[in-house]
């Protein structure tokens, strides 16, 4: 199983890239009053049957040919289920794909959440062509990332250029830090960097 669900939302940004999506909305919503930690991945790619939407939580289907077993979907699934949350997907052909995962946020077996920012960075850098829309919520706060935005502003400069990196990294950076400010320096540590 994966350490830090950002590794999960990773997994599951790369099936949208696989899908062919255009555009790849991610948003991660923390409701203290409600203690839940929300995940949502929707893209407009292919999308899938219902039978394929069925299948995609065994752990030994995939759509890989370079692995016989794809457990990204049913590993994130159970990470959910641990916490008394659980993971849907709603897909449509030709429509696009949201995948909805809710954990118990102070439940003692949710994964840190781990190094957000630098999956967002991460999905930019290596999918430059696909627009990545990034939410980050807590509490009724909220801070946007849109690389839609990025290209009205930068003209013909690609996203994956390291100057263009370099400001991504620095904007989800500090839009982060002032989003979480309303909880301690030590919760923003554990949620936001690598352990």
């Amino acid at each position: 199983m994966m350490q830090e669900l950002s590794l999960n939302v990773l997994d599951v940004a790369e099936n949208s890239v696989r899908a062919n999506a255009s555009l790849v909305q991610i948003t991660v919503e923390e409701d203290t009053a409600a203690d839940r930690l929300t995940i949502v991945i929707r893209d407009d790619g292919k999308g899938m049957t219902p039978e394929q939407v069925k299948t995609v939580i065994d752990p030994f289907y995939t759509t890989r040919t370079t692995r016989k077993v794809g457990l990204g979907i049913p590993f994130f699934r159970m990470a959910a289920q641990l916490t008394g949350g659980d993971l849907t997907i709603q897909s449509e052909v030709g429509k696009g794909t949201t995948v909805t995962a809710t954990f118990g946020l102070t439940n003692i077996d949710r994964m840190p959440l781990g190094d957000m920012n630098g999956t967002i960075a991460a999905l930019v850098q290596c999918n430059p062509s696909i627009d990545w829309v990034y939410t980050r919520r807590k509490d009724g706060r909220e801070m946007v990332m849109d690389t839609r935005q990025f290209r009205e502003i930068l003209e013909d400069m690609p996203l994956d250029s390291p100057e263009v990196l370099r400001f991504l990294r620095e904007y989800l950076a500090e839009n982060t830090q002032e989003l979480l400010s309303g909880g301690s320096e030590e919760n923003e540590n554990k949620e936001d960097t690598p352990q």
